[in-house]
């Protein structure tokens, strides 16, 4: 996906003149200085009541991004990189790497940044609040107060809700949402799905838990966010300080954990990661053992076929050919890894 840097933000006006006259409210134009870096994905706001926008921008400053957001819309926002927030009222959600969350904007406008000298990547789904109302009814007592307020068409002095980790089938979701896994005639229906599924997901105020629960299971959050990023790219994985970063928390602490649940280090894990996925490569024959060195992240022939050695008890280049002597990975990385 392209990306262009930001200039200095515009002050045109977001807004557009129908045939009689009135004012009708446009996003283009708040994002006329990213270019490519903002594009619709699927959906209409005020058609079908529901939107997907991809967004992947570079800003030189300070982007004011409030000029987009639809009146009477709750937007969610999945954050994959950069730092921003939205604010009114005393109610501010902050978005850093890996987080969700979401805001509701009245008339008035809201107050929303995004950070200079950073990379944005960030999916959002508006919802109008007719669409809302149509699929979450049912659950009206479940809903967080300030998507209540929307349903019912009243006011909120609130206007955000507190921002959440996205776990790794989260991430995967996003990846499918910029490319639907189902044909084009079935995209409506699927997109629409999709947009339920968001909403019922990161709109529904979720019940309580003990603080012990919570721990394990954001433990394992993050364990499976690790594992994903570090699916993503095997040839130059990110640093453990840049896991931290992205999972938001120390690196230290997600070192620890990640040992306890797993048995392993991230560097471990990393190497048996890059052999499976280099076993499944000699597999389809399509590349030699060079080719599937590099492309494992391993700069060095020598110390590739070593490891590989190791892990199967053959040499790559007769992988997989059936010996005596190979083996397959270990029943631990075809457990946890395939989560």
């Amino acid at each position: 996906m392209s990306f262009s840097s930001l200039a200095t933000p515009s002050a045109r006006t977001p807004h557009l003149r129908r045939a009689d006259g009135s004012a009708s409210f446009s996003e283009a134009a708040a994002w006329r200085d990213v270019g490519a870096g903002w594009q619709r994905i699927f959906g209409s706001f005020r058609g079908v009541g529901y939107s997907f926008e991809w967004h992947d921008f570079v800003a030189k400053r300070e982007f004011d991004w409030a000029p987009s957001f639809h009146p009477d819309c709750v937007e969610l926002c999945l954050n994959l990189d950069g730092t921003g927030f939205v604010e009114s009222n005393g109610s501010r959600a902050e978005f850093a790497p890996n987080t969700a969350g979401f805001y509701y904007r009245q008339k008035a406008p809201l107050s929303a940044k995004r950070a200079a000298g950073e990379r944005h990547q960030f999916l959002t789904v508006e919802f109008s609040c007719p669409f809302l109302a149509r699929h979450l009814t049912e659950t009206k007592a479940m809903l967080h107060p300030v998507v209540r307020a929307a349903v019912e068409g009243g006011p909120s002095e609130a206007a955000t809700g507190r921002t959440v980790r996205l776990t790794a089938q989260q991430l995967q979701t996003i990846a499918t949402l910029r490319q639907p896994p189902v044909y084009a005639a079935a995209q409506p229906v699927w997109y629409q799905c999709k947009a339920v599924e968001l909403a019922v997901t990161f709109l529904v105020k979720p019940e309580e838990e003990f603080f012990c629960t919570r721990q394990q299971r954001l433990a394992q959050e993050r364990v499976e966010q690790v594992i994903f990023l570090l699916r993503q790219n095997l040839a130059e994985p990110p640093t453990l300080e840049e896991l931290g970063r992205k999972i938001g928390c120390s690196h230290f602490y997600l070192s620890r954990i990640f040992s306890a649940q797993t048995g392993q280090t991230i560097t471990q894990y990393l190497r048996q990661l890059r052999l499976e996925r280099a076993a499944e490569l000699l597999k389809s024959r399509e590349f030699n053992v060079t080719e599937v060195a590099l492309e494992v992240g391993y700069s060095s022939l020598s110390h590739f076929s070593a490891a590989f050695q190791e892990a199967f008890g053959c040499c790559p280049g007769l992988y997989p050919l059936a010996t005596t002597t190979q083996k397959s990975l270990p029943g631990k990385l075809r457990s946890q890894g395939r989560s």
